[in-house]
């Protein structure tokens, strides 16, 4: 078809479809371009919702949108799927191919990206938050999918094409390399996206529970992917952002729990015990100072309660109130007595002793008790300032049994691959239904011996830290809740937590 002046010519510009010579003003999604009235405008995600539109009224247009990046057939022969794993792949197809699918870590989220390339056989661009995590699915890619027939004319995309190995792009850490499946950082793809959004039919978002961040969900606004998939752990965002996901990618498909899985022996069995210690009697009179302090602060600025919607309006007046600032200061302080107690330390000491010759993680909310853990126990340590080579060491060092025990903060809560462990020790964490979630996925692989895997809470007695716990022990509930509807005993009484 070629165009006149009256024909309306559809292109991409800078992440947005745009319709020119068109007196269609009632397209939907679109808009009136304010720098040139005779061109409507759109955000890249209504690429098919807008043709679909065209078609359905029988009305003539020229596409110039696609520029899809040539894509030869491709094959993953080695892939074998468990059951849950096809349902949810099931379930996504009958979806259009968009949705969420949200599985525990360790049950094999990267394989349903792996089927789903393989299902859609086109360009694939894979998103992910870390470099690390960028680095593990390029290796993982690389080993299931194989090139089927022979080769395509990719000159662009693609150098010596006679290789029968997949070539796999990457987009981060200084990496610039655009293949027909690449795998980009958030940070990449969201600074590329404006770019390349017109070349890939099918997108992949890795912890997608990252995507609604403003920023980052312009990604995929931008992008045109009719087919898209996101994949998780844990899907809710305290600030309610992942209400946006159905729109950005597709709403939940499928999703399973950790205990059904454990169950079926996909993962490992696993309990969950909250030890509790109290404070010295100077760690619990400064604690209650401090606290006291800071509930009267609320109290004289007329704050009746202590919440996250006061704790916010507190921040934002401190740099300018004296009041709020001294009850900032001293809530901060409380904090820092009930997460770094010495009777926390011994309780570790003894967990530790009881658990011998067990493979162990031991996460803290900050980094001074990791490094201050890492003295006095003699451990290495992971922070955010390890190195990657020095990160690197330390997990082979662990996965070989050359170290029994890791401490960290929250750096290997996602994107990193931790080695088999079978016992995690929270010495403090925030409550969030997402963390512990994803720290007991680090000991969830299935043991050779088919040991319970175990994670262990130590908490402040007679501080806020007892509310923390609760808080996230009901968000996990929630969670587990979700995955199997038919197991409503577990809301009450799970099995899998114990007290002490």
């Amino acid at each position: 078809m070629t165009n006149n002046n009256s024909t309306p010519l559809l292109f991409y510009d800078k992440g947005t479809i745009c319709i020119k010579n068109s007196r269609l003003i009632g397209i939907p999604g679109t808009t009136i371009d304010e720098r040139d009235k005779k061109i409507l405008r759109a955000y890249a995600s209504e690429y098919d919702s807008i043709i679909q539109y065209l078609n359905e009224s029988d009305l003539e247009f020229v596409d110039n949108v696609k520029q899809i990046i040539p894509s030869q057939a491709i094959t993953a022969p080695d892939l074998v799927l468990r059951d849950y794993q096809e349902k949810a792949m099931e379930n996504w197809s009958k979806s259009s191919m968009r949705g969420c699918i949200v599985l525990p870590t360790g049950a094999g989220k990267t394989v349903l990206g792996i089927r789903a390339i393989e299902q859609i056989n086109s360009s694939t661009l894979v998103v992910v938050p870390t470099i690390d995590l960028m680095d593990q699915w390029t290796q993982v890619l690389k080993k299931y999918l194989k090139y089927e027939g022979e080769e395509t004319n990719n000159i662009s995309y693609k150098e010596n094409s006679n290789s029968s190995q997949t070539k796999i792009g990457n987009l981060g850490g200084g990496r610039d390399d655009i293949q027909q499946i690449t795998v980009a950082t958030y940070d990449s793809a969201y600074l590329r996206a404006p770019y390349i959004g017109n070349q890939f039919e099918l997108i992949i978002f890795d912890e997608v529970h990252h995507l609604p961040a403003p920023g980052y969900r312009l990604i995929a606004e931008q992008f045109i992917a009719p087919y898209r998939l996101g994949l998780t752990a844990t899907i809710e965002r305290e600030d309610g952002l992942h209400d946006l996901l159905p729109k950005l990618v597709g709403g939940i498909v499928f999703q399973v729990g950790p205990q059904e899985l454990s169950e079926k022996k996909h993962l490992a069995e696993f309990e969950i015990e909250r030890r509790q210690v109290e404070l010295t009697s100077q760690e619990q009179k400064d604690y209650d100072d401090n606290y006291s302090i800071f509930l009267s602060s609320l109290n004289k600025l007329g704050f009746r309660y202590p919440s996250m919607h006061n704790l916010k309006r507190l921040i934002m007046m401190s740099n300018k109130n004296k009041i709020a600032r001294e009850g900032l200061l001293a809530r901060n302080k409380a904090n820092s007595i009930a997460l770094n107690s010495q009777s926390k330390i011994s309780e570790l000491k003894k967990i530790l002793t009881e658990n011998k010759f067990a493979k162990t993680i031991i996460f803290t909310q900050n980094n001074k008790m990791v490094y201050d853990l890492s003295d006095k126990f003699l451990i290495p340590f992971i922070t955010y300032k390890t190195t990657k080579e020095e990160r690197r060491n330390v997990l082979e060092g662990f996965k070989s049994g050359k170290y029994s025990t890791v401490v960290t903060s929250r750096v290997l809560d996602e994107g990193i691959d931790v080695p088999d462990a079978e016992l995690a020790i929270i010495v403090s964490g925030t409550g969030s239904g997402r963390e512990i979630i994803q720290r007991l996925g680090r000991i969830l692989r299935p043991k050779k011996d088919q040991k319970k895997a175990k994670l262990v809470e130590i908490i402040s007695k007679h501080t806020r830290e007892t509310n923390t716990s609760a808080k996230r022990i009901t968000a996990f509930q929630k969670s587990t809740k979700q995955s199997f509807d038919a197991n409503a005993s577990y809301e009450t009484s799970p099995g899998w937590l114990s007290d002490q």
